[in-house]
């Protein structure tokens, strides 16, 4: 019987174990990819926040400061991608919303 519950428990810790490497390696990936893909797609953040200025405040003022706050949310999004993509291997979520730059093209980006 000692044997049996001895079997038993093995199982159960070797069993969330690699529940918890599974979760980890799913983790790390989605911050690779998406570090990877801010990196590469930060400059969309230029025109964007220039149509949203324009949008919001004038024509004239985003075109300067609209300009000025795209190039800002460019270097911001592409420096966190580098980020991420390097520390992949520590599985946190990524400080910019919304996560990717087409997801919501309507809203100004967050950190």
């Amino acid at each position: 019987m000692i044997k049996l519950s001895l079997i038993f428990s093995i199982f159960f810790l070797m069993s969330s174990q690699a529940i918890a490497a599974d979760s980890y390696l799913v983790n790390s990936s989605q911050k690779l990819g998406s570090g990877i893909v801010n990196a590469a797609t930060g400059f969309i953040e230029l025109p964007k926040n220039i149509v949203l200025t324009s949008q919001n405040e004038g024509l004239l003022y985003g075109i300067t400061f609209g300009t000025a706050n795209g190039i800002l949310h460019a270097v911001g999004r592409s420096l966190i991608g580098i980020l991420d993509a390097a520390t992949f291997f520590i599985p946190a979520k990524s400080p910019i919303n919304p996560p990717f730059i087409w997801q919501d093209l309507s809203k100004e980006t967050s950190y």
